[in-house]
Order: structure tokens, then sequence, then C-alpha cells
């Protein structure tokens, strides 16, 4: 059984979810007092939890496999780890703007593994109408986050 489409509601909840890192950029551009400094951390923390959201979402689709499951499944895991790497690093001296540009990097690269998951007919239809957009959105805000926090 093929997977189901892209509804429109999980299209503009996804949508809706680049708002926060929208914000978090907005308050960076403040360029001053405790918004400037907030933004920074949001942006870092909620680039954070959605990189690891999406490895969770690839863990799906690898236990939903009957073989590759452990070669995706360790795809999966990268997004967290990388994320727990970024926010332990900026505590041992990486400067929080660069750690933000590295994270919005990783963010927009994420398009490469969906694109495998649509090759493979394990991703619905409309995967990368969705997951493009959102992980070059997202991605490239958490950028302009850091890039104003120079």
């Amino acid at each position: 059984m093929p997977p189901a489409a892209i509804a429109r509601t999980t299209r503009l909840l996804g949508f809706a979810g680049l708002l926060p890192q929208l914000v978090a950029a907005a308050l960076v551009a403040s360029g001053r007092g405790e918004p400037f400094f907030f933004g920074r951390v949001l942006a870092l923390v909620y680039g954070i939890i959605i990189l690891s959201f999406l490895g969770g979402v690839w863990w799906g689709f690898a236990v939903r496999r009957t073989t590759g499951q452990g070669a995706l499944a360790a795809i999966a895991v990268l997004p967290s780890l990388a994320g727990v790497a970024l926010m332990i690093a900026t505590q041992f001296g990486l400067p929080l703007p660069r750690a933000l540009v590295t994270l919005g990097t990783l963010i927009a690269l994420t398009p490469v593994v969906d694109r495998r998951l649509v090759a493979t007919g394990e991703a619905p239809a409309g995967w990368m109408r969705l997951r493009a957009p959102l992980s070059l959105g997202l991605g490239g805000l958490t950028i302009l986050a850091g890039l104003l926090a120079l």
C-alpha cells in the first residue's frame, strides 16, 4: 500500500513551524538587550529541536523497513547527536553565531535524506514539496539569525 499524500492541514502546520524561528531572527535583528540575547538562544534551541524531530521522522521510516532498517536508523540518530554536540560546543567556546550558521546548514541539508525516501517509495506523495521549503526555510532563518548575531 503506497503512503498517503500530504494533507493541506499538515502542510499548513508544517509552515506554521517556521514562525518561532522567524520570531527568533527578528529578535536577533533588534540588535540589543534581552530580546537580542533571547533571540539567539531561541534560534539555537528551536533549530536543535526541529533537527532532532526530523531525525525522529526518519526513525519512523526506518522501523517500517523490512531491509536496510539499521542504515536509516543510524542516519536518523545523527540529527540529535549533532544538536547536542553544538550545544556542548557553545559551552566550550564555539561562538553562538557560528553554531547557528552550522545548525542552519545542517537543517538545509536534510532534504538529501528525504529525497532518498522519495526515491525508495517510502515517503508520501508531495513529500519534497513539503520538506524542501520547510528545511530550506528553517535552515535559512537559522543561518540569518547567526549572521545577525555577529
